[in-house]
C-alpha cells in the first residue's frame, strides 16, 4: 500500500472512519480494470492532500459486511466520510479533478 492510503477491513471500518477525520474509501477489487486506472490518482491525491485527508482502501472480495451495509453495487466506488458520516460518494473510474473537487467541498 502506498504511503498516505491505508488498508481498512469489515472489523476495523467504524474505528477508522470515526477517528480519521476527512475520510475517502475506495471500495476495489484486485480483478478490476476501473480499479487500477483509478488507484494512481488516489495516490496523487493521498500526497496531495496529506494530513487533511486518508484515503482508505477495502477490498470487497475480502471483505463483504461493510459494502453490503452501504449497498455497494459497483466498483470502484468511493465514499467520502466526514465526522463519521457518509457525505458524499462517487461512482466509478473519475478523472482527478472530479475527486478533487469533491474533496475540497467538505475540507
Amino acid at each position: 500500500m502506498t504511503a498516505g492510503i491505508v488498508k481498512i477491513t469489515d472489523q476495523d471500518f467504524d474505528r477508522q472512519i470515526k477517528e480519521g477525520g476527512l475520510t475517502l474509501v475506495d471500495f476495489w477489487a484486485e480483478w478490476c480494470g476501473p480499479c487500477r486506472v483509478i488507484a494512481p490518482i488516489l495516490e496523487d491525491l493521498a500526497r496531495e492532500y496529506a494530513g487533511r485527508l486518508t484515503i482508505a482502501k477495502l477490498n470487497v472480495d475480502e471483505n463483504r459486511d461493510i459494502p453490503a451495509r452501504f449497498g455497494i453495487r459497483s466498483i470502484p466506488t468511493l465514499l467520502i466520510f466526514k465526522g463519521g458520516a457518509r457525505v458524499d460518494q462517487v461512482i466509478g473510474a473519475v478523472p482527478k479533478g472530479v475527486l478533487k473537487s469533491k474533496i475540497d467541498q467538505h475540507l
